[in-house]
């Protein structure tokens, strides 16, 4: 059933509707016993992103102990013995948690089965400001700390320092991890394009790289025959063969396996794409509706950039497709691709899927090029008659992209589907049309259950944003709320 989000409240069905809608909605009690059922998984799922967060620290902690355990971290004289022990502790801090955040980073299998892909993100992103500010805090300290041993002030001892085998490398390295650090806070990774982001933080490798050597020739920290020894070299050789094994070699695998190529080229609207895939046991990818993926596509003018681009469609036997708009250089060259390019994969990815879902009943809502996400995750959903409902939003006809395709997998499972057109409040702080806003209409009108609903939510970052800040003000628990964002 298709209608304007201006339609509501909406009539009261028909008897016959009632009827129907009756009989297909299962029982409040079995609802009840569900919603129960995924709250708890709600709650796992936060256990266990606390969990992860505190085996990080535990693992810091223990490098930290290794350390006190070993001859002569004891010996402590004056000031600038204290200075430089505590900016010692900093660094193995330091050092031990951005070793954890290539572990977490590195989409290990049994990680993300076991505490969860988004939960293991979730604690990546929460270490690189403590790790900062300990690589800063551990420079400042050994920098002062030496300087007062030696009777002489920082600028003296920092220029010693840099005349110190490996010491210029240690250097870099902390200004490796700085940039990569200020790449990802919000305000600078929304003037990003994307694979200028995710060079800068490859550089994340080479600042591990290059500061290991300092490591190695000054302080005792790698002594020979020492536990701290075994310890640290078992923690390089896990983060670093995990990340080369899980985010190398199996893409490689993969794509070789599947052996993606372009079938053909189909435009959408102005400025968007879609691209069908044809290849080998694409439905074994064991990509869920929701997910995307990082794709490469091996043309003179495409082979450098790695597009991160949702399905559109759930994968079969032997076709895939994804859907693109032209958000850029990289992006804008896609549509020009010339049927039979090889194309490379890594992924599937992502949580916004319905394995992540914890209530009753589903709102998908999305604007402009999020509806690729939301179109797969519809189809790959069971759904009773009444258990969805579905809002899109575009500014006009021109950003209606595959609009249709959702009417008919609405229609097909008895769910229903709105429409909002027009541009956005003048006020700006509404994610509605200004006669939208006039009218009264909200989440809580478009969704008579949003509070017994998971809502899932992709579109432009600051549009998705104010849905979701809507939905926190309307009571929508945080565990319900699923966001996948696009920049425009």
């Amino acid at each position: 059933m298709i209608e304007t989000a201006r339609a509501t409240p909406r009539t009261p069905p028909s008897t016959t509707e009632r009827a129907r809608l009756r009989d297909a909605v299962p029982p409040a009690e079995s609802l009840d016993i569900a919603a129960r059922r995924r709250r708890r998984a709600g709650r796992r799922r936060s256990a266990m992103t606390d969990l992860l967060g505190i085996l990080a620290w535990v693992s810091a902690s223990i490098a930290v102990t290794l350390w006190l355990a070993s001859p002569g971290s004891h010996r402590v004289v004056g000031i600038g013995g204290w200075l430089t022990d505590a900016g010692i502790v900093a660094g193995l801090v330091a050092t031990d948690l951005v070793l954890v955040m290539l572990v977490l980073a590195a989409r290990v299998p049994l990680i993300d089965r076991t505490f969860g892909h988004d939960n293991a993100v979730a604690v990546h992103r929460s270490l690189g400001k403590p790790v900062l500010y300990l690589l800063l805090a551990h420079g400042a300290l050994l920098t002062l700390g030496y300087g007062a041993s030696a009777g002489t002030g920082p600028i003296a001892e920092t220029i010693a320092l840099f005349s110190t085998p490996d010491m210029p490398l240690a250097f870099l390295g902390l200004v490796l991890f700085l940039v990569v650090v200020v790449s990802s806070l919000v305000a600078v990774r929304r003037r990003l394009p994307y694979e200028a982001w995710h060079l800068i933080h490859l550089l994340s490798y080479a600042a591990v790289l290059v500061a290991l050597p300092h490591m190695l020739s000054v302080g005792s920290v790698l002594a020979q025959g020492t536990w701290q020894r075994v310890y640290w070299i078992a923690l390089y050789v896990v983060a670093l063969g995990l990340i080369a094994l899980y985010r190398f070699a199996v893409p490689i695998v993969v794509t070789f396996r599947h052996r993606i190529r372009v079938a053909g080229i189909e435009t959408v609207a102005p400025g968007v794409v879609s691209i069908h895939l044809a290849g080998r046991d694409l439905d074994r990818l064991g990509a869920r509706g929701g997910q995307y993926g990082v794709w490469r596509f091996w043309t003179a003018k495409t082979w450098w950039h790695a597009n991160p681009v949702s399905f559109s469609a759930v994968p079969a036997r032997g076709r895939a497709r994804i859907t693109v708009r032209d958000l850029g250089a990289g992006s804008a060259r896609l549509g020009r691709i010339t049927p039979g390019a090889f194309v490379s994969l890594e992924g599937p990815y992502g949580l916004f899927t319905s394995r992540a879902r914890t209530a009753p009943y589903l709102a998908l809502v999305a604007s402009g090029i999020g509806i690729t996400p939301v179109r797969s995750l519809l189809e790959d959903t069971d759904l009773r008659p009444g258990e969805a409902t579905v809002l899109l939003r575009g500014t006009d006809a021109d950003q209606q992209y595959l609009w249709h395709e959702i009417a008919d997998l609405a229609e097909a499972t008895g769910n229903r589907l709105y429409t909002m057109v027009g541009h956005r409040s003048r006020s700006r702080e509404s994610w509605m049309t200004e006669e939208d806003v006039r009218r009264g209409v909200s989440l809580r009108s478009v969704f008579p259950n949003l509070l017994q609903s998971d809502l899932y939510v992709c579109g432009p970052r600051a549009w998705s944003d104010l849905v979701v800040r809507e939905a926190r003000s309307a009571g929508v628990p945080e565990h319900q709320i699923h966001q996948e964002r696009f920049e425009s």
